[in-house]
């Protein structure tokens, strides 16, 4: 039985997919040959880029207002927004709050489910959320995608209620990530690669979960089109990513993929929005 699949996380603007790596070419753009299957897109401004807000916010604003108005058929999210005090280094703690609470208000126009980024920073994030109740409700809900958090912030974010849980290869990484994977309730998880990152790597404490395997080069200018690049997660490996957590839960994998393809489904294609 084929099994069905939505990665919810792929950053296919970067330049790893045009064969950029480190700012020197390494081999042919390609990808065109990673895109197999209609796309739909999410709009926002990522914490770390909430710089670019800048000096004229509310035009910003309006271009991402725009965006969204002219794709109706494709947007399908607001974001990915949040906050990351890991990397506070790309944008001040101040502008992330400032700009996460302000892009809610496209979600809650739009009625649009939010896509969803939090990092080392639990308690601000539910703060802001929880302070705009009523506009999730509106939108209804949204995804915490890319989870590596503790069992306890999974908890109150499934608490806060209409809100689902990401996971990928760094939500798989340590015997801590896999605990808490472990205790998820399938109704509210949602697969992801987020290539070309968070790929799930041999050090992982998933990966023995993993059967899936892909040809790799290692030398990125060895690259071929049959061929993956070794560090480089595409779209191609979302099974992988099931496979883990089905081995975690010793669950069978073709359950979980209609669940967790429904549960994808429910939040961005729901008829009733």
């Amino acid at each position: 039985m084929a099994l069905k699949y939505i990665d919810i996380g792929a950053n296919l603007t970067d330049p790893m997919f045009v064969g950029c790596y480190g700012g020197s070419a390494k081999h042919p753009a390609d990808l065109h040959i990673v895109l197999e299957q209609r796309l739909y897109t999410t709009v926002g401004a990522h914490p770390t880029r909430c710089g670019e807000f800048g000096d004229d916010p509310e035009k910003y604003y309006m271009d991402l207002r725009s965006r969204i108005m002219a794709n109706p058929a494709k947007v399908v999210a607001v974001g990915e927004c949040g906050l990351d005090y890991d990397r506070l280094h790309f944008c001040a703690k101040q502008t992330q709050l400032k700009y996460f609470e302000k892009q809610l208000s496209l979600a809650e126009e739009f009625r649009l489910p939010l896509f969803l980024h939090m990092r080392n920073a639990h308690e601000d994030f539910m703060a802001i959320l929880e302070r705009n109740r009523e506009k999730l409700q509106a939108c209804g809900g949204g995804v915490v995608h890319s989870f590596t958090g503790t069992l306890e912030e999974a908890k109150n974010i499934l608490a806060f209620g209409g809100l689902y849980i990401g996971l990928n290869g760094c939500s798989l990484k340590t015997e801590a990530n896999v605990e808490v994977v472990r205790q998820l309730p399938n109704d509210r998880i949602m697969l992801e690669t987020d290539c070309p990152w968070c790929g799930i790597r041999p050090s992982h404490a998933s990966h023995k979960h993993v059967t899936t395997k892909f040809p790799t080069v290692k030398k990125k200018e060895k690259w071929t089109a049959e061929t993956l690049i070794d560090g480089r997660n595409e779209p191609c490996q979302i099974g992988q990513v099931l496979e883990a957590i089905a081995g975690i839960r010793q669950e069978p994998k073709e359950k979980l993929a209609e669940i967790y393809y429904q549960n994808t489904l429910d939040l961005f294609f729901s008829k009733s929005k």
